[in-house]
């Protein structure tokens, strides 16, 4: 499969994109991939450096011709986001990711793709390969752990670099030029409960919300397709009167829009032709609603055996309320941007388990001022229900510079290429280029890339046409950018 995948044109980006994922490389664990980054440095004999927190720099020298040009920082991240169908079987820390080519596509078996960012990944390690690319001074920055915190970015020191500009190579449509994203922030509610034993007379069941597209936490956030917890949120509440929860497990990773949501509710056996009546419906009605954005949705529930402990009625009751109150999807779309979402929220992972809840979302905004507007609107609903509530890994949003000199000049051959102008915007999605800009605010910034889609999960897939667009688009900017 990944013979198939290094025939593919321009084999020196897909080459490198299939070394890339062979080295696993979960976020937070990429012991093994900066190990790898720092030998492909120095196997091309170029100054190649770790800073303390775990970026890879490697510099190479300009080539002929372009020793007065601006030096340029080319810039991706080495993580990826580890997410797999349920009947996968695969070991993201001990494993390389499995690819396959379908028409245009290329795909993984079953989990995500890597295609974020590992595609910008790949294109600068073909970049500094190159003994045949036009370029200026180049410093190659591959940051760490962008996808569960930014901690890379966040660590990178003022005055490591001397780039004048920055591509960022991690956007997902190919006609579009980023200048500006949201910020983030991470909030988690948490709550201990005394375990009650479950009455004899008691029977439980199993739910289980599956088959969701799930998706990019703030790229995919406007299309409005379903979150499985707060999906399984509203099956609690239509027989919230009549149950106790014994266990919830619903989604994974904080940017991702959950996909599934498993549960385990018990009630007096009396109740059972309610409880079972009114879940079909609440499936029925859910399903209507979903039938044309999640159309391999599956809601089931089936007897299953009596655990030995559960929630108290008033605290399943509170948790459901709280879950139920918890703005989850869009909250504001731009007043300044046609089409943009403002600000967001993922309601991306409840665990309830051995006398512990914990919720975990991820809030997105442009605007500092709204993003702390709903985390405070978030804070008030989880702790008027008893937990306690942290913000944690906050970032900054990029502020778009229309005058960016960077900018103009990579509209203008996008448009002299392709004959017609690129989509210059801002994004929904957490890009480090704003982080960045603290520690080196006179840096000009733009980003591009490859085609990609369902990014953050199993669907990931990654344009082959797209990457032929997009890697030219490179080589045309690398040669025609500024002069000192």
């Amino acid at each position: 499969m990944s013979k198939e995948v290094r025939n593919l044109a321009p084999k020196e980006v897909w080459n490198m994109f299939a070394d890339l994922n062979a080295v696993p490389r979960p976020s937070k664990k990429e012991e093994r991939i900066i190990q790898f980054m720092v030998n492909f440095g120095k196997q091309l004999n170029l100054e190649t450096s770790v800073d303390k927190v775990g970026n890879v720099i490697i510099k190479k020298p300009a080539t002929n011709g372009f020793e007065n040009r601006k030096t340029i920082v080319l810039q991706s991240h080495l993580d990826m986001v580890h997410q797999k169908n349920n009947d996968t079987v695969f070991d993201f820390e001990k494993e390389g990711i499995k690819m396959r080519v379908e028409g245009d596509w290329v795909k993984a078996n079953g989990t995500t793709l890597g295609a974020d960012n590992g595609l910008g990944v790949a294109a600068i390690m073909a970049v500094l390969a190159s003994n045949t690319i036009q370029h200026p001074n180049l410093e190659a920055l591959f940051t760490i752990d962008e996808e569960t915190g930014m901690t890379g970015a966040k660590g990178l020191e003022g005055g490591i670099l001397n780039g004048d500009i920055l591509l960022n190579l991690d956007t997902e449509e190919d006609d579009e030029i980023g200048m500006g994203c949201a910020g983030g922030v991470d909030i988690t509610a948490t709550k201990s409960y005394s375990e009650e034993t479950i009455p004899q007379n008691f029977i439980a069941y199993k739910l289980e919300v599956k088959g969701l597209n799930g998706g990019h936490s703030g790229m995919d956030i406007i299309k409005g397709l379903g979150n499985a917890n707060k999906l399984m949120n509203r099956l609690h509440y239509s027989v919230i009167n009549a149950i106790q929860i014994c266990e919830i497990d619903g989604g994974s990773l904080r940017n991702a829009i959950p996909r599934e949501s498993t549960s385990i509710i018990v009630t007096d056996k009396n109740n059972d032709k309610f409880v079972e009546s009114s879940l079909l419906l609440e499936i029925d009605k859910i399903k209507k609603e979903f039938k044309t954005l999640e159309p391999n949705l599956e809601i089931n529930f089936s007897s299953t055996e009596v655990p030995e402990t559960s929630l108290s009625k008033e605290t399943s009751k509170s948790l459901i309320k709280s879950i139920y109150a918890a703005v989850n999807g869009v909250y504001r779309m731009s007043p300044d941007i046609d089409g943009l979402v403002e600000t967001s929220n993922n309601i991306a992972r409840v665990i309830v388990k051995n006398g512990a809840i914990k919720v975990g979302c991820l809030t997105r905004s442009s605007s500092e001022s709204n993003k702390f507007d709903l985390a405070n609107s978030l804070k008030s609903a989880f702790e008027l229900a008893g937990f306690e509530v942290t913000f944690s890994g906050e970032y900054p949003g990029w502020q778009p510079n229309i005058n960016s000199e960077i900018l103009e000049i990579v509209a203008n051959l996008y448009e002299n290429l392709h004959g017609e102008k690129a989509n210059v915007a801002a994004c929904h999605a957490g890009l480090e280029c704003g982080i960045l800009g603290q520690n080196y605010p006179e840096m000009d910034m733009v980003s591009f890339g490859p085609t990609i889609r369902g990014a953050h999960s199993p669907d990931e897939r990654a344009s082959i046409s797209s990457t032929q667009k997009f890697w030219k688009f490179l080589i045309e900017i690398l040669k025609n950018t500024p002069k000192k």
